[in-house]
């Protein structure tokens, strides 16, 4: 490209805003040209705004750079937001309506019946919605979507087995790291030593998201999923790293070796056009027993590859398994990026 795409990103200082700056800093086809985040941070420079949590320095140019107010006016065309959900469900409406093509981490808009929920190696197809929508039609504007963080590393992993053998029924009981609750997140004293049961919410997204991301698109809609899907979300004390324990029914007969061949070999779109942030192997199985890992395997594919280790019959269902991915990389800034790049290729973001 000539030229890059000038982005902004909505929620510039928490914690998926910095991923979104450290993962733009060299990328190929976009530049951060604009931030925003709260009013506190609106005219500050970026540098002095965000209490920067990861372990790359910011990008000296973004560091210099004004936050700007968090209003369409001026901000370029094509925005990344990371926003809560109760001031994106507000917010990113907005944007659409005035023209932008928002790709959003938040979960605000995730079920609505004409947005795109999308993993590009999943369900690429489902971007097509966006056509559906109000703002589309008025503005040229639109709005689309990635899952939830613990919902995107077990849909990886479910949809070669989709494919291949059917699902029929999912169980997964996640620990979730301390990362995805944003920065400060978890208090020290709640979280060292312990094991917390409950993510508000949690549970209820993944469900209905990897219903969603595994459904059929239908004309205007989607169909969901027709397997049955349970899941248990727990907060523990890892710093990045969404680590699930999964149980699955498989509607057609599989040997173990014919499994992992289906993860191994699993490629899709982002793979065939070779998308800048998309990994080499989306799936990547372990043959360790004691693997995956979070401190040894969360970076595999530079954070955007899920991991899967310790497959063996299920006493239940037929087969469970380990699943592992990076929660603020795959499950949030890169996720979106990702479908960024999916949206430039197929011609949307012009």
């Amino acid at each position: 490209m000539a030229e890059k795409i000038p982005i902004g990103i909505l929620g510039a200082t928490g914690i998926v805003g910095q991923r979104f700056v450290q993962m733009l800093e060299h990328h190929p086809w976009f530049e951060v040209a604009w931030l925003a985040a709260s009013d506190r941070s609106e005219g500050r420079p970026y540098g002095d705004a965000a209490r920067w949590k990861l372990k790359t320095a910011i990008p000296a140019r973004v560091a210099n750079m004004r936050v700007a107010p968090a209003n369409p006016e001026g901000a370029p065309k094509v925005i990344f937001a990371a926003l809560d959900a109760s001031i994106a469900a507000e917010m990113e409406p907005r944007f659409a309506e005035a023209g932008c093509a928002v790709i959003t981490n938040s979960s605000a808009l995730r079920m609505q019946k004409d947005v795109p929920l999308v993993i590009p190696e999943v369900n690429h197809d489902h971007v097509k919605l966006l056509e559906c929508q109000t703002w589309r039609k008025k503005s040229g504007g639109f709005v689309v979507t990635n899952p939830n963080c613990s919902a995107i590393g077990l849909v990886i992993a479910l949809a070669p087995l989709q494919l291949a053998f059917g699902l029929d029924t999912v169980m997964a009981v996640t620990m979730q790291a301390v990362s995805g609750a944003g920065y400060p997140g978890v208090a020290s004293l709640d979280i060292l030593g312990n094991v917390i049961p409950y993510i508000s919410k949690e549970e209820e997204k993944m469900e209905e998201e990897t219903r969603k991301l595994l459904g059929k698109l239908n004309g205007s809609g989607i169909v969901m999923g027709s397997f049955a899907m349970s899941a248990q979300c727990n907060r523990v004390a890892v710093e990045d790293g969404h680590t699930e324990s999964v149980s699955v029914k498989l509607k057609q007969k599989a040997k173990p070796e014919e499994i992992i061949e289906v993860w191994n070999k699993f490629r899709s779109l982002p793979q065939e056009m070779k998308l800048p942030s998309a990994p080499e192997q989306p799936v990547h199985y372990m043959t360790p027993s004691d693997r995956p890992q979070p401190r040894l395997d969360v970076d595999s594919g530079n954070g955007m590859t899920t991991t899967v280790g310790r497959l063996r019959p299920c006493g239940v269902l037929d087969w469970k398994f380990t699943v592992l991915s990076h929660n603020t990389i795959r499950g949030a800034a890169g996720a979106a990026l990702l479908n960024a790049e999916l949206l430039k290729v197929q011609g949307y973001l012009e």
